[in-house]
């Protein structure tokens, strides 16, 4: 068995208060879902920032090579938005041996 992990730091565009910022976080978190009903995925960090966020995802999947395709794509996913730059992604695989 093995558990993907991925964390995408991202600046969002002119958002100058956190009601504005969930309005652009939730879309994207959303899409997530509905295109990978398989991952589980939410906002999991820099919740007090006005232009920041951090979004998790994690798969869990019986082959490594899965969780890898499975996450770049959900990468791809949320790099392809207009109204955010994706500053970083961590990807991070694990096993039952760890």
């Amino acid at each position: 068995m093995y558990v993907g992990s991925l964390t995408l730091d991202l600046l969002l565009g002119d958002i100058r208060s956190l009601k504005q910022k969930r309005s652009v976080i939730r879309p994207i978190v959303a899409e997530v879902q509905r295109r990978f009903p398989g991952v589980a995925v939410a906002e999991t960090g820099s919740h007090d920032l006005h232009r920041r966020a951090e979004i998790g995802v994690a798969v869990v999947s019986a082959q490594a090579a899965n969780c890898d395709e499975v996450l770049n794509a959900c990468e791809r996913l949320v790099a392809g938005r207009p109204e955010i730059d994706l500053l970083s992604a961590r990807h991070r695989l694990f096993n039952d041996e760890d």
